[in-house]
């Protein structure tokens, strides 16, 4: 069955997009993910400061 994740507070930061949502135990999530074509970052965090950090400091790899 697909796990569907409603975000809120989204924010663009570049290409990045950081976005926060409950996880399935109802604790809340950060996630960072690059929107750029051909890059596919994209990584969980407890803290909202380390998925804008790493938004801010990512590099895309065409």
């Amino acid at each position: 069955m697909p796990v569907y994740r409603r975000f809120r507070n989204v924010i663009r930061i570049g290409p990045v997009e950081v976005g926060t949502y409950f996880d399935g135990r109802g604790r809340n999530r950060h996630t960072a993910a690059c929107t750029a074509p051909g890059c596919g970052f994209s990584t969980d965090y407890t803290d909202r400061a380390a998925a804008e950090l790493a938004a801010r400091t990512h590099r895309c790899q065409p």
